[in-house]
């Protein structure tokens, strides 16, 4: 892989409301963090950090075999990270993690919880940020254990 290929660019920008966007980023590499950060928002403990919209448009990333990943937000645009959370509880049916623990780029025995409690899907996790229940964005939200 080139260094160009490499190099993270900006694909898209959706404001989740006035102070909060989500960003999707291309990049060639693949890499994710090891534990959930102080603001993750698959922390139990870290309800109402992001806004509920924040949640909805990240949605498909725990859709089954969704190509996109949810990115941790502490790391940013510049050096882009898989978030733990994420990984450890909706990242079960992702295709680009799947092809990644295959591919050896996602050590999942590098990962832990940090003994912080984490939501168990992603639709909980939305739920308890203020997602509707019944949004439809939710439906095609996959578990680690359906």
């Amino acid at each position: 892989m080139t260094e160009q290929n490499r190099t993270p660019h900006i694909i898209e920008t959706r404001p989740a409301d006035w102070n909060h966007q989500v960003v999707t980023v291309q990049s060639g590499r693949q890499h994710s963090c090891k534990k959930p950060c102080r603001d993750c928002p698959w922390r139990r403990d870290a309800v109402g950090i992001f806004p509920a919209e924040a949640f909805r448009l990240s949605a498909h990333t725990a859709y089954d075999m969704s190509e996109r990943t949810f990115g941790c937000h502490s790391t940013g645009t510049a050096k882009p990270s898989m978030c733990a959370g994420f990984l450890l509880r909706g990242a079960n049916h992702n295709l680009s993690v799947r092809l990644g623990m295959l591919g050896r780029t996602i050590e999942m025995d590098q990962v832990s919880d940090g003994g912080v409690a984490l939501f168990d899907s992603y639709a909980e996790m939305a739920i308890a940020n203020g997602v509707e229940p019944n949004d439809p964005v939710l439906a095609p939200c996959r578990s680690n254990h359906s």
